[in-house]
């Protein structure tokens, strides 16, 4: 009877560079580990395995687990978790917390895994791709992510690009999400606002996101909406206040359209004003330009 492979994603099997990640063999090196032949899934200690701290994923829907615990308890653990062995018998998740933490919910004692001995940088870059293989992570545990990857290993974006499988313009754009102020962000976090809502406030002063974010809250409004908004925000005043004419004022206005013929209006300033005399065409010009040298 065939064995059922199970595999991590290709996005995973790219970054691990293998393409059964549960066929790798034990090395020599490694201490050793009870496997299963055809698979090489180990059964763990669930109390033996422990959740990365530079894991992506900060936020985990209560609700959502308690169903994939239900399954658990019925199905079990279809899909192994991936682990990095650790001191003193213990192993670090490098992908499937949310299905350890499901399988702890459940009661169970064990867990399927398979152990991999990867780097530091690897096993980050594991952690986040599972996670956005999901599309469900948070955005700003996202952008935490790529982050990591920049600072702690001093990558680029195009190679933060390769690794995840995200173009360089989304991998900016989600970075971007880290300028908002963080009221914004923690509010992105929990869901109050949508990554739209965030991106259309990139780039406001602290002040504007702030009052824009809270009315988005407070008024329910689509990311249309807050565009529109924004644009009418952003949109230069054309109307400036002037001084209000006076009874001379319009007297000047009214002796001047009749000597010229045209209509002569005065534009008053804080501290300097402007004669604005209209005309037609080049003979009403030569009219006018006649009469100012009377």
């Amino acid at each position: 009877m065939a064995v059922k492979k199970m595999g991590l994603g290709r996005g995973l099997e790219a970054l691990m560079g293998v393409s059964e990640p549960v066929t790798t063999p034990v090395k020599k090196e490694e201490k050793p580990v009870e496997k299963t032949p055809e698979n090489g899934v180990v059964e763990l200690k669930i109390a033996l395995v422990e959740p990365n701290r530079e894991q992506p994923r900060k936020q985990f829907d209560e609700e959502k687990l308690q169903i994939l615990a239900d399954s658990i308890k019925t199905h079990g653990v279809i899909q192994p978790i991936l682990v990095k062995e650790r001191e003193k018998g213990y192993y670090m998740i490098i992908a499937g917390e949310r299905r350890w933490r499901a399988a702890k919910l459940a009661g169970l004692k064990t867990i399927p895994a398979v152990v991999k001995n990867l780097e530091e940088q690897k096993v980050m870059e594991v952690a986040l791709v599972e996670n956005l293989q999901r599309e469900d992570l948070n955005p700003i545990d996202t952008a935490k992510g790529y982050q990591f990857l920049a600072e702690k290993f001093n990558l680029t974006q195009e190679e933060i690009s390769a690794r995840v499988g995200k173009s360089r313009s989304a991998i900016a754009n989600t970075l971007r999400l880290l300028t908002l102020p963080e009221f914004v962000q923690d509010k992105l976090f929990d869901g109050a606002l949508t990554e739209g809502h965030a991106r259309s406030l990139i780039g406001l002063s602290e002040k504007d996101a702030l009052a824009i974010a809270e009315k988005i809250i407070a008024d329910g409004l689509s990311v249309r909406a807050t565009e529109e908004l924004i644009r009418r925000l952003k949109k230069p005043t054309t109307q400036k206040t002037s001084p209000e004419k006076n009874v001379h004022h319009r007297a000047v206005e009214k002796n001047l359209s009749k000597k010229f013929g045209t209509k002569v209006q005065l534009l008053l300033g804080a501290k300097k004003g402007k004669i604005v005399i209209e005309y037609y065409d080049d003979d009403q010009l030569n009219q006018i330009l006649e009469k100012m040298g009377d």
